[in-house]
């Protein structure tokens, strides 16, 4: 299997799998992103647990690689403290910049991994960044 194979059915996959699209009953912040060029619109909602992130879902609409990013993203940070939910936010960023990562830094992104690719489509960066940025801020930094 190639590379965009994986990529194709790993966006698809996470643009229509609901399961992070939901809405937190319990919540401690949301935040919303939105991206008035192209219309994505999401809201992530928070829950905090002893310092861990024990819940992150969204809401919202958009294309999707947006979907698909935000999805990808929900399922790398929920588990984590703050501080690392900020460390694979700014690889992250990073690596859609096109800046060079280290093999470990790579692997730290997991299925994120995927947009890679993305750094090279100018038009798409803003959809694969949207969920990110509202991240960041949710977290308040």
């Amino acid at each position: 299997m190639d590379l965009n194979q994986i990529y194709t059915e790993l966006i698809m996959e996470h643009s229509y799998n609901g399961k992070n699209r939901r809405v937190l009953e319990e919540k401690d912040r949301e935040e919303r992103g939105h991206n008035p060029n192209c219309g994505d619109d999401i809201t992530l909602q928070i829950k905090f647990t002893g310092g861990r992130i024990s819940d992150l879902a969204y809401t919202g609409s958009g294309c999707a690689i947006s979907q698909a990013s935000t999805s990808i993203m929900i399922d790398l940070i929920k588990g984590k403290e703050k501080e690392e939910a900020l460390e694979l936010l700014e690889i992250f960023l990073e690596m859609i910049k096109g800046t060079e990562l280290t093999e470990e830094e790579l692997e730290m992104l997991g299925d994120a991994v995927v947009l890679k690719n993305i750094s090279y489509m100018p038009a798409r960066v803003k959809c694969a960044v949207l969920a990110w940025h509202t991240l960041k801020g949710l977290l308040g930094s």
